[in-house]
This record gives C-alpha cells, sequence and structure tokens, in this order.
C-alpha cells in the first residue's frame, strides 16, 4: 500500500511550511492552549485535508506559483479538522488518537472543549482575514456542518431503521464537507471558472464520502493496533454505518440486538459476527469504490499535472487502505 505521505510529493515543501505556520498561527498568549496545540499539531498525522486543499491550488495554478491565500485556506483547513477532533474525542471519551494521549485525558474535558471552541474561532478569524466572501460561506457551512453530523449521530444511536441516504448524509456533514468546501474554496482563490469550482467540490465530495465508508469499514476489519482504538467500537456505541446497515437487510436478529443495544453477555461478538457472515462488508467496499471512481470523473476535467495525478491517485489510495 503506498503510504498517503508519499502522494503529496507535489506539495512536500508546501506542507512543511504549513506544519511551522500551524503552531504559530495559534500563538502563545495562553499557555495552555498553546500547550494544547502544539500537542494536537506536533502528533503528526497524514495532513491529508491541507494536502488535497494544496494539490487543488497547485492544480489550477498551473502557470504561476500559488498565493499565501491558498496557504492559509490549507491552515485554515487544517485548524478546522483538528478541532472537530478535540470536541469528537471528548464526545466519544477517546483516551488516544494516532497513538497519542488526547488532550481532554491530558488537560481535562472543560480545556478541550474550550481549545476546541478556540481553534474554531482562530479559524474563522483567519478565514474572514482572506477577504473573499464566497471562500468564508464555504468554510462557515463546514462548521455547521460539523456540528449537524455529531448531533445527527448523536440522535440515530442504536436506530436500526436508520436508512443508507441518512447515513451518507452524516458521512457528508462529519467527513466530506470539509473535503468538498475547501477543495472548491482554493478553485475559487485560483479564480477558476464555476463550472471547474463545482467539479472541485464534487471530487471533495465523493472522495470524502469515499474516505468514511472505508473507515466505517476498517473498524470491523482492523485490529485495535492498526486503529488506534478497540475494532467494533463504532457498533458497541450505537454507531451504526455502512457494513452493519446492509447486513441487518440480510440478517433480522441483527436488529434485536442493536435495539437492545448489546445489553446482554456475548451480544456484541454475535452481532459481530452476523455482519462478518453478510455481505455488509462487500457491499460497503462497492459503496466505497462507487464513491472514488466517481471522483476521480471529477478531477480528471483539469488540465493534466503533477498535482492532478497525485489527486487522481489519492482516489486509488484511499480504497487501497482496504487492503
Amino acid at each position: 500500500m503506498t503510504p498517503a505521505t508519499s502522494l503529496f510529493t507535489p506539495v512536500e515543501a508546501d506542507l512543511q511550511i504549513l506544519a511551522d505556520n500551524l503552531k504559530q498561527l495559534v500563538g502563545n498568549r495562553h499557555p495552555i492552549l498553546y500547550a494544547a496545540a502544539e500537542h494536537l499539531f506536533g502528533a503528526g498525522g497524514k495532513r491529508i485535508r491541507p494536502a488535497i486543499v494544496l494539490l487543488v491550488s497547485r492544480a489550477t495554478m498551473l502557470d504561476e506559483d500559488i498565493t499565501a491565500r491558498h496557504r492559509r485556506l490549507a491552515e485554515i483547513t487544517e485548524m478546522i479538522h483538528t478541532a472537530s477532533l478535540v470536541h469528537d474525542d471528548v464526545v466519544d471519551e477517546s483516551n488516544v488518537r494516532r497513538g497519542v494521549p488526547t488532550v481532554h485525558s491530558l488537560f481535562g474535558n472543560r480545556i478541550a472543549v474550550l481549545a476546541g471552541d478556540f481553534l474554531f474561532a482562530q479559524s474563522s478569524w483567519y478565514l474572514a482575514n482572506l477577504n473573499n466572501l464566497d471562500v468564508v460561506k464555504l468554510l462557515s457551512e463546514v462548521i455547521m456542518d460539523l456540528a449537524a453530523g455529531e448531533i445527527q449521530q448523536g440522535l440515530n444511536r442504536f436506530d436500526a431503521s436508520l436508512s443508507t441516504e441518512t447515513y451518507l448524509q452524516k458521512s457528508y456533514y462529519k467527513t466530506a464537507s470539509l473535503i468538498a468546501n475547501s477543495s472548491k474554496a482554493a478553485g475559487l482563490i485560483s479564480e477558476t471558472s464555476l463550472e471547474t469550482a463545482e467539479h472541485l467540490h464534487s471530487y471533495g465530495r465523493h472522495l470524502g464520502l469515499a474516505f468514511q465508508i472505508v473507515d466505517d469499514i476498517l473498524d470491523f476489519t482492523s485490529s485495535t493496533d492498526t486503529l488506534g482504538k478497540p475494532a467494533g467500537s463504532d457498533l458497541k456505541s450505537g454507531n451504526l454505518t455502512a457494513p452493519a446497515l446492509y447486513a441487518l437487510e440480510e440478517k433480522p436478529y441483527l436488529e434485536a440486538l442493536i435495539e437492545r443495544e448489546f445489553a446482554q453477555s456475548g451480544d456484541l461478538e454475535q452481532a459481530l459476527a452476523l455482519i462478518h457472515d453478510s455481505q455488509g462488508i462487500q457491499r460497503a467496499r462497492e459503496l466505497a469504490a462507487h464513491h472514488a471512481k466517481l471522483a476521480t470523473e471529477h478531477i480528471s476535467i483539469l488540465e493534466p499535472s503533477e498535482s492532478r495525478q497525485a489527486l487522481m491517485n489519492l482516489t486509488d489510495y484511499v480504497l487501497s487502505r482496504l487492503y
């Protein structure tokens, strides 16, 4: 499997600049928040989202260098993503992410919630300073979508009647919206046509959905070591994803186990066995492949370049994580 970082060769130098800038953007006026941010931005991670923004920027600025506004957009994208992770970890009560202790496990829930709020506020301030109302609207929508997705997920816990459409909508809010809107925003900063900007949005939407579906499959097929969290933890918490929703169509007894929230001994293990014994995981793989293919079609409208090729290869990388 190709590591994601090797796909980002065209923007390797840009990502290094981004890493150096992120900590400075938070500033050190607030020692605890600065410590939390330093911990977050120092935790590595693949930086997939800002890398996509930088690749789109370069793929739409073939004859000239990308601007400071493109770079700032990539930084804002990573800040929004990181803020959402801090809040997610509080909601999910996760103590470890990417093998590193979470902010709330180090500093407590109160500081973690405030640190997430602070990062959202900082990203909004930098966003306003781009002086591009269309870009501000796109990224503000992402912050609303992230909250809407988290609320929707909470309301739909252990709901065996959940439709695949509702699941995909939640996945768009939680994962794809940021990739879609920041890709489109990069195109707008490059002054592409509106038609091209819409293709960039669709690329990000379908790539983000494929990415989330693959993550949801890995929750059933990967080990705890690979995931950095216990396998099957989505199902255990009542978060029903594509493999479970498809399996429900074949295995009626699975509904009973979900409805009683795996209250009896062995319920969760039995539910996992039913899902593995169904077509659920295979059908979810096909759904992810469908969205990856659509992403490739939308990005292929750009002029050929090393950056466009990297964006196309990224759709293969997302699927390759399954094998």
